[in-house]
């Protein structure tokens, strides 16, 4: 069922744990959160970031999105994740999105604020939930970055009474706090600053969430959501365990052929009876999506603080 992420955050605050946000530039990433979500029986958010616009425009799969997210037996939101102008929000809002985040964390503090007010006040007129950002996590949402290979020199953690300020100044529902995560892939172990989570919540009183949740240990993603936070993004892990699988799949590699003169390339793989058969697209997309359902179960599991 389709729903906002005001809604879930409700859900969330009552039981005290936290949704899991995850990006679907696909169809297949779709299928595997919300049939992740679907077997655990846990609410769950559905995002398509515009730095994703590259590889999938929003006109594109964002109809799927919400035509998936109504025929879904949980609770599902769609969100517009790290939208960098009020224009790509605002499109987002026009479609039906039932969530938008508004991205404006590099830019001055009343410049933020001027543009999120904006934003807010565009949401009322369809009733999305609108969340933003105060301090920076550096890097966006590809999930193809080398995250957390030191101190990153664009990484700013959140002020609690600038949050406080923002909050009041804004309107917002939801906050992305910036309390030591980074976007991408982590080479090296995170080093979180809960009390930022945990100040902003007394402060600023609105739900938090997590950017930049790939490579957290379970402990400190439980850490994190009692200290407050409510909504936690997802994405890099879970693509990397669908790519993976994949590739294992090729592990026997291809073999050139040549048929009436022309030369082909023939792939294949060893499959369980221990005999060589040919691959067809229909079972890589199968793998990854297995793959990424699995992964994304195991992250909701933790959310959902069990």
């Amino acid at each position: 069922m389709l729903v906002t992420l005001k809604d879930i955050l409700n859900i969330c605050e009552a039981k005290g744990c936290a949704a899991g946000s995850f990006n679907t530039p696909n169809l297949e990433s779709i299928m595997a959160v919300i049939g992740a979500a679907e077997e655990l029986e846990v609410p769950v958010i559905i995002q398509h970031a515009q730095a994703h616009e590259s590889i999938m425009p929003l006109d594109t799969i964002g109809p799927i999105m919400l035509e998936l997210a109504r025929r879904a037996k949980v609770p599902v939101a769609v969100h517009m994740d790290h939208g960098e102008t009020v224009e790509y929000v605002y499109r987002a809002m026009e479609m039906g999105f039932t969530s938008v985040m508004y991205d404006g964390s590099t830019l001055p503090f009343d410049e933020n604020a001027a543009n999120t007010q904006l934003v807010v006040s565009l949401a009322k007129r369809t009733g999305a939930t609108v969340e933003a950002e105060i301090g920076c996590m550096g890097r966006r949402e590809m999930g193809d970055g080398s995250a957390g290979t030191g101190e990153d020199p664009e990484k700013i953690y959140t002020d609690p009474d600038q949050a406080k300020k923002f909050v009041e100044m804004t309107g917002i529902d939801a906050l992305a706090c910036s309390f030591g995560t980074t976007h991408g892939v982590y080479l090296s172990e995170p080093k979180l600053d809960f009390s930022v989570v945990e100040n902003v919540r007394k402060k600023a009183h609105i739900p938090i969430v997590m950017h930049g949740g790939s490579g957290v240990s379970r402990e400190d993603f439980q850490t994190a959501i009692k200290k407050g936070v409510r909504k936690v993004n997802y994405y890099t892990y879970m693509a990397m365990a669908g790519g993976e699988t994949v590739a294992n799949q090729f592990r026997m590699g291809c073999i050139p052929v040549e048929k009436n003169g022309k030369k082909y390339k023939y792939c294949y793989s060893l499959v369980e009876s221990g005999q060589d058969a040919p691959i067809m697209y229909h079972d890589i997309v199968q793998w990854g999506t297995q793959a990424m359902k699995d992964n994304c179960k195991k992250a909701m599991e933790i959310f959902s603080m069990k």
